[in-house]
């Protein structure tokens, strides 16, 4: 009688196995749940995506011409169902473009699998299945339209197309993939700021603007164009004197250097490191390191109706240096206040912002930085100057919901760095400590069974 009861109890606990595993593969053919348990969520979405994803208000549809042979259709929709669980009024919907190829020639459907985003009545199309293609298209959608940002040219500024170290090129290749149109802009062709520039970008000028060329650019702040001015302890910045007078900003002289650098791990003081900013739109919310190699610093010369507000400052370490820095006696300069040098904290980045005297615009921007490296190719990747950069440009061209969008940021733990030693260590530990110790317990439990 024993025996039958536990039989009974045997296959009654089988049975109710093989029914929790009925229920649950049932259950997951209903509903379904995604955890990803990696840094910062990578293996999903990025922290930005989804931010942008949540900054579209309404529903968005992408509409995917992708052959139904082939394994295409089913990658795209494993792509963008990482989007729809954050953004559930996210829609797919394929469409053959082999059932009417005169549509699809109409349409610019050159290539499978190509998606046309649809939010707003507005569109945008895409070609490449990537996170960062995708998410560019989203702001771009968010944008509403192409931002115009016209970049002054002729007098030796950095370029935004070039590649060399001292040039823009990599920086606006990131801005033109989310919505922004760099121009150039060369005074000697042309007597004003064309229409429709939503934005000016002065950049490290190394001569002197002629006169009509500055003319045409206090013409152009007058009448409320936005400006992004960036200037450099090198440049002679007198001839801007009416443009800075403008704005009630005066360029302080020296080279600005800070002491706690070295601290820091870098070996040149002109190098102004930073990992805290000043409060500011542009800046709320960021916390990553930034770095600027040779900076002006700046200061309000007089009061004007610009609301100015600073969002890069020195460290209390940091002063205006006015001897002349080389390398090989960098560390033994010191602040000499008898020669008019000025003790840090001291500001070198303002924001400024007033009601716009065009009856086009609400507000007028203009932001003043004491440095353009930050931004140049040979600079741009280290820490966050990049996304300092993209939040300066939004926040510049009015698109305050893109502003505050979280960086894209690295995983420390992608790379496993070990020393030889403990290398031998975890060998020894798989290939021999492991084994014995399964070879123990297996013993112990026979050992123990026979015993019983």
């Amino acid at each position: 009688m024993a025996r039958l009861i536990r039989r009974l109890n045997g296959w009654l606990f089988a049975l109710l196995l093989l029914a929790c595993a009925g229920a649950i593969g049932y259950l997951s053919t209903r509903y379904d749940h995604v955890a990803d348990w990696t840094y910062g969520g990578r293996a999903t979405l990025s922290s930005e995506s989804r931010a942008v994803l949540h900054a579209m208000d309404g529903p968005v549809e992408i509409v995917s011409y992708a052959n139904p042979q082939g394994d295409l259709r089913s990658s795209v929709a494993s792509f963008l169902g990482r989007y729809q669980r954050v953004k559930p009024d996210l829609t797919l919907r394929f469409v053959d473009p082999q059932q009417d190829p005169a549509a699809m020639r109409e349409l610019g459907v050159a290539v499978d699998g190509m998606m046309i985003i649809h939010y707003h009545g507005r569109e945008q199309r895409l070609s490449e299945l990537s996170e960062r293609s995708l998410t560019n298209a989203f702001e771009h959608l968010l944008r509403g339209s192409d931002r115009i940002v016209a970049f002054i040219s002729g007098d030796g500024e950095r370029s935004p197309a070039d590649k060399g170290n001292a040039d823009l090129g990599s920086f606006v290749a990131q801005l033109q993939g989310s919505g922004i149109r760099a121009v150039p802009l060369n005074f000697a062709q042309v007597t004003a700021v064309p229409l429709h520039t939503d934005l000016v970008v002065l950049a490290s000028p190394q001569r002197a603007l002629p006169e009509g060329a500055l003319k045409a650019l206090s013409d152009y702040v007058a009448n409320g164009g936005n400006l992004l001015w960036l200037t450099e302890p090198t440049n002679d910045d007198l001839h801007l004197q009416p443009l800075a007078a403008m704005l009630g900003v005066h360029v302080l002289p020296g080279v600005l250097v800070d002491g706690q650098g070295a601290a820091l791990g870098l070996n040149d003081p002109r190098m102004i490191a930073l990992g805290d900013y000043p409060q500011h739109a542009i800046t709320k919310g960021f916390n990553l390191s930034t770095q600027f190699p040779q900076v002006s610093a700046l200061a309000l010369a007089a009061r004007t109706d610009w609301q100015v507000k600073p969002f890069l400052r020195s460290s209390a370490q940091s002063w205006t240096e006015f001897k002349p820095i080389d390398n090989a006696h960098a560390s033994t300069i010191a602040y000499d206040a008898a020669a008019g040098e000025l003790k840090g904290p001291l500001d070198f980045g303002f924001a400024l912002a007033r009601l716009s005297p065009s009856p086009d615009k609400a507000e007028q921007r203009v932001v003043i930085i004491g440095d353009g490296d930050f931004l140049s190719n040979a600079v741009l990747g280290m820490g966050g100057n990049r996304a300092l950069g993209q939040r300066i440009f939004d926040w510049l061209l009015g698109d305050d919901v893109l502003v505050n969008l979280p960086p894209a940021q690295g995983a420390p733990d992608r790379v496993l760095r070990i020393s030889q030693a403990q290398l031998s260590m975890v060998s020894l530990g798989f290939l021999v400590v492991l084994p014995l110790l399964l070879i123990v317990a297996g013993g112990w439990i026979t050992w123990r069974r026979r015993r019983a």
